[in-house]
């Protein structure tokens, strides 16, 4: 009777497993069936920089015909209504509370400022501002990065920051922008 009852348990277990797993894997199929056959992916998962900090997140890069699209969707409920500040930095590293990051992403040499005008890092992402919720969406096209390969322009690897405060655009290099509160690291998208 006991092999019987262990026996019908390991099967629900499997069973409910199994189904899990192809739950999962239609959601996959779903979540990248917009991307077309010619296109790179990257894409970076957003937590928090210390275990009390909430903030979650993902961005996704798409490349196609040599331009990168960036889209983050972040929700931050402690920063509801402000507006924050967001970079890529030069390592893909998260740890000390998002200092493992490096400074900013600047393979040009280029001082910092606002991304579009003068002088600025290809890791000058720029502010946006949370709705009162917390939720926060930035999107964003260049054909100044590249997702994977050689060039000094890959942002494969990199780290990418939310600071607490706003980017000012001219303290340098860090735009004087405050706390690291989130973190992610920029990788090939698994598809």
């Amino acid at each position: 009777m006991k092999n019987r009852k262990f026996a019908l348990v390991t099967l629900l277990v499997t069973v409910s497993v199994l189904f899990t797993v192809i739950a999962c894997n239609r959601n996959i199929k779903a979540s990248t069936s917009g991307y077309s056959a010619n296109s790179t992916i990257a894409e970076a998962i957003l937590v928090g920089t210390k275990p009390d900090t909430l903030v979650r997140g993902k961005i996704t890069f798409t490349e196609k015909n040599s331009v990168v699209i960036m889209k983050m969707e972040v929700f931050i409920p402690t920063k509801a209504n402000q507006t924050v500040a967001l970079h890529i930095h030069e390592n893909g590293a998260c740890g000390d509370m998002g200092k493992a990051a490096g400074g900013h992403w600047n393979p040009t040499n280029q001082s910092h400022g606002k991304w579009g005008i003068a002088s600025y890092h290809l890791g000058d992402i720029g502010n946006f501002t949370l709705d009162s919720r917390g939720n926060g969406i930035v999107t964003m096209e260049t054909n100044l990065w590249a997702i994977g390969g050689n060039g000094l322009n890959n942002i494969v690897g990199k780290g990418i920051i939310i600071h607490g405060g706003l980017d000012d655009y001219i303290t340098q290099p860090t735009g004087n922008a405050g706390t690291r509160i989130g973190c992610g690291i920029i990788a090939m998208a698994k598809i």
